[in-house]
């Protein structure tokens, strides 16, 4: 009897893996949309990868992967070039750009099947919502068929295609920051005028206070090792010019025709964007390819030359804390993605996160039985744009590649990893780009008077 029972219970959790409702995970959740249970399906499949991703570059893992059969050719030759180099300090490296390749050729293939899907009743919805076990043999063949691709050029080609689609995530960050911070200003306003007005105002004073003397020391600290007295101008300038746009948008959200026109705008959200503006400034400085500028330089040395591998043979050791940092934003971000539509009109159509009729009307189906399950909340429209929803996560993919091989890549001669000033100069103008995006923010409604940005 019991055997009975537990092949019914397998053949229960077969049916959810391959039917159109993902009932294993609602199944441990309250009722729950439709649409909701499925981003947070694929954003596991994400998080998978990345787990993956972060396995692999741990040293003592890192130092056995050159035991597969092909993965070091011998041992000897890697990256498609003919120099003798220790194979084991690219391993890492390598197995990062082949998990990341099949997480973003996963989400690819979603992204064009779901092109133009408008409601539930499209048969590709679907696809979209179930068949979880199949979507992820397709993500292990992917990822076991980007092993086998030749190093030749892929490492180069693919590391370009990791800095632009890390560019455009580290917009997508800076979207999903302002938002967060306007609706984070809004909500304990709207307290505060509800009532125990002192304490609202106190916390906000206190946060905003908080993120501006954090902002303050990370700048000294930047000026303090990332800087030197008759050298490191580039540093010195960046730092500076960050620095300047931070207070040019602080006393921009206080003037008195922003607050007319955006009353709930203020310090709250600039203290947040200043900080956040300080960490892209740090974790852009940690890639200055200069060792005297730049003391958290991910390059060991070894004999008199600076190579990937030290004298006793050390694997280079990838993590560092602008690294860990930015993992956690990562992951903060990509949650933020998939649990929640922002609160304002303007920032869910640049996301393309319009709520259906049926969301916008609040009502949840009654369940007759008292289960827990995924119910359908898209038959009148889709909550999200499928398409965009997986371009966000094939760039994540991206950026989690970056940032987990600290944007290093392969010198001309192959004989090392090194940071490229490339990486410099794409994290700089993405905070530049995010800069311009807040100030935007703020001065919209009053250059575009007619159109409604609540």
């Amino acid at each position: 009897m019991g055997a009975c029972l537990g092949v019914c219970s397998v053949l229960s959790c077969v049916s959810c893996l391959c039917g159109s409702a993902p009932c294993l995970l609602c199944g441990c959740c309250p009722s729950t949309k439709n649409s909701t249970i499925t981003r947070l399906g694929f954003t596991l499949f994400l998080f998978l990868g990345t787990l993956v991703s972060i396995i692999m570059i741990i040293p003592g893992v890192e130092a056995e992967l050159h035991k597969l059969p092909g993965f070091c050719e011998g041992g000897a030759v890697i990256l498609g070039t003919e120099g003798k180099v220790n194979c084991q300090s690219f391993l890492g490296h390598k197995s990062v750009y082949r998990m990341c390749f099949a997480t973003a050729a996963f989400f690819f293939l979603f992204a064009l099947m779901m092109i133009c899907v408008r409601s539930s009743s499209d048969p590709r919805a679907s696809i979209q919502n179930g068949f979880w076990f199949f979507k992820f043999l397709i993500l292990i063949g992917l990822t076991v068929g980007a092993f086998y691709i030749p190093d030749g050029p892929f490492t180069s080609v693919w590391f370009y295609f990791g800095v632009v689609g890390s560019f455009f995530f580290i917009l997508i960050q800076l979207i999903l920051l302002i938002d967060f911070a306007h609706s984070w200003s809004q909500i304990w306003l709207h307290n505060a005028d509800e009532g125990n007005a002192k304490s609202w105002y106190a916390a906000l004073f206190f946060f905003t206070f908080l993120f501006y003397a954090v902002s303050i020391a990370a700048v000294v600290l930047l000026y303090v090792y990332y800087t030197k007295t008759d050298d490191c101008t580039q540093n010195k300038v960046l730092i500076s010019l960050n620095l300047i746009f931070c207070i040019g948008v602080s006393v921009l959200s206080i003037l008195p025709k922003i607050q007319e026109a955006q009353p709930h705008s203020g310090l709250l959200q600039a203290s947040i964007i200043t900080l956040y503006t300080m960490f892209v400034t740090w974790s852009a400085l940690a890639n200055v390819p200069k060792k005297d500028c730049n003391p958290t330089l991910l390059l060991r040395e070894g004999n008199s030359n600076t190579t990937a591998v030290s004298g006793g043979g050390q694997v280079t050791e990838w993590w560092d804390a602008p690294s860990i940092v930015g993992l956690v934003i990562f992951v903060l971000c990509t949650l933020f993605i998939s649990i929640r539509s922002s609160d304002h009109t303007q920032v869910n159509k640049m996301m393309l996160t319009e709520e259906s009729p049926a969301m916008l009307s609040g009502n949840t189906p009654a369940l007759e039985d008292g289960g827990h399950r995924a119910y359908d909340n898209e038959q009148d429209g889709v909550s999200y744009n499928y398409t965009f929803f997986h371009i966000c996560l094939l760039l994540a993919s991206l950026y989690i590649m970056m940032t987990l091989t600290n944007w290093y890549r392969p010198d001309e001669h192959h004989q090392l990893l090194t940071s490229p000033w490339t990486a410099v100069w794409v994290k700089i103008s993405s905070s530049w780009a995010g800069l311009l995006l807040y100030v935007w923010t703020l001065i919209a409604p009053i250059v575009l008077p007619d159109r409604d940005f609540s």
